[in-house]
């Protein structure tokens, strides 16, 4: 019988995909393992395989076709014997109504506070008090304005993950609001802000003056988390000034020692190599900043992972160094030489991108002295690295020329307080300044 192609979810939070390219056309013998698609996610391009054998019989979705649903039939496969021509394509959807994965069943209805034993339906079990609910931000928002219990809707998504459609089939299922909360006597009900719309904003400009480049996935993906990382997230600040020359010396003489393969050094290490290194071991020094809040627990982590922003065109993308406090500088080096040409091509793997425990931002090579970056879920800090420049410090009571980087530690106050921030940034600063100590 025929077999149908779905658009895969490439990673766990992944809800729609952009169907970039068909590398079979219709008619073309398919062999399980053969690569048929190119997906583009919000962050990179992936290759679909096939799991199944038979013959391509309809491409339902075509090149180019964007925003796809994850678990929308994308193509149908005939099987061995069948005539590819003779199968028909399956049937459209209706409005999409979100129903458990294991077993068909009516769109979710929530039931209302204690009831008689209601009829089963695809509806979240009851969580216990903490338990975490998966939902997209977005999910969350429309759920928390129109009142609804979010534990309480099935979801359709990645991982039973409930996504903006789960909150939309249970607003037109009629679903039992959520008891409101108490809210002191005479004060309104607060209303989400809403910022100005399209044309308003268009029409401050004059005709003509301008160009409209619609939003890809990634840039839209990066509005969203930063806008909901700065809203949710309670950011303070830690800056401190580092001495490089020790470093720079160190680093001249590793560099001169790398041996040459194939006519050219076997690495080349950069400041930022020592950066992700020396963060990693800060962490290693003081495991209590090696965190992640959830609203059950505090995730207190063993690995130290560093994510490192690499600036791709539009957008950028945040590769992680696993364990990089056990790697070698050199090693460093060539993993993140490997990751930024692989991310400015959007081939890195969901697994090389997410997670990590902490995160670097480097704009030193802009000439920017100082910043402070935005945290970067589910890590609880960012570092953001400025220039090395020459400065006039007070040695020994007198004033001396020292090359100095200025460094911003973003922490999340749930989890990182301010005595426990500046202990984690002393422990960089201590490690950049007598840089011998990356080495043993």
């Amino acid at each position: 019988m025929p077999v149908n192609i779905l658009m895969p979810a490439l990673s766990p939070t992944m809800e729609k995909g952009n169907l970039a390219k068909w590398l079979k056309k219709e008619g073309d013998p398919i062999k399980s393992g053969d690569i048929i698609a190119e997906i583009e996610t919000d962050k990179a391009t992936m290759e679909v395989e096939a799991v199944d054998e038979g013959t391509l019989a309809k491409i339902l979705v075509p090149a180019g076709t964007q925003d796809v649903p994850v678990n929308e039939i994308i193509a149908v496969i005939a099987g061995e014997g069948e005539d590819a021509s003779s199968v028909k394509a399956p049937a459209a959807k209706a409005a999409p109504a979100p129903a458990a994965v294991s077993a068909p069943a009516p769109a979710p209805v929530v039931a209302s506070a204690p009831a008689p034993t209601p009829a089963p339906a695809p509806v979240a079990a009851a969580p216990q008090a903490g338990a975490r609910v998966f939902a997209s931000p977005l999910a969350k928002r429309m759920a928390r304005e129109a009142g609804i219990d979010i534990a309480a809707i099935a979801g359709s998504g990645p991982h039973g993950r409930v996504v903006e459609r789960d909150v939309r089939a249970a607003l037109e299922g009629g679903v039992a609001k959520a008891a409101p909360r108490p809210v002191s006597a005479g004060a309104p009900a607060p209303a989400p802000v809403q910022g100005m719309g399209d044309e308003t904003i268009k029409k401050m400009f004059a005709a003509g003056t301008f160009e409209e480049i619609p939003h890809d996935s990634m840039r839209k993906t990066i509005a969203r988390r930063l806008t909901e990382a700065k809203s949710t997230i309670p950011h303070f600040y830690l800056t401190v000034d580092c001495e490089l020359d020790a470093l720079l010396a160190l680093r001249e003489q590793i560099n001169a020692a790398a041996p040459v393969v194939d006519g050219k050094p076997s690495y080349k290490v950069s400041v930022n190599d020592f950066v992700i290194k020396a963060l990693a071991l800060a962490l290693k020094r003081v495991p209590d900043a090696n965190v992640t809040w959830t609203d059950g627990a505090m995730l207190k982590h063993r690995a130290c992972d560093v994510g490192v922003a690499v600036s791709i065109p539009g957008g950028l993308i945040t590769p992680v160094v696993r364990d990089a406090d056990k790697k070698t500088l050199s090693v460093i080096s060539n993993e993140m030489k490997d990751y930024a040409a692989r991310a400015k091509a959007r081939k890195l793997k969901p697994e090389e991108y997410q997670g990590g425990t902490t995160a670097v931002s480097n704009l030193g090579m802009f000439g920017i002295k100082d910043f402070a970056a935005v945290i970067n879920p589910p890590h609880a800090t960012i570092l953001a690295v400025g220039a090395g420049e020459q400065r006039v410090v007070v040695k020994n009571g007198a004033p001396a020329v020292a090359t100095v980087m200025s460094v911003t530690l973003s922490t999340d106050h749930r989890a990182v307080d301010g005595a426990l921030g500046a202990e984690f940034l002393s422990a960089f600063k201590t490690l950049i300044e007598k840089p011998m100590a990356m080495l043993v």
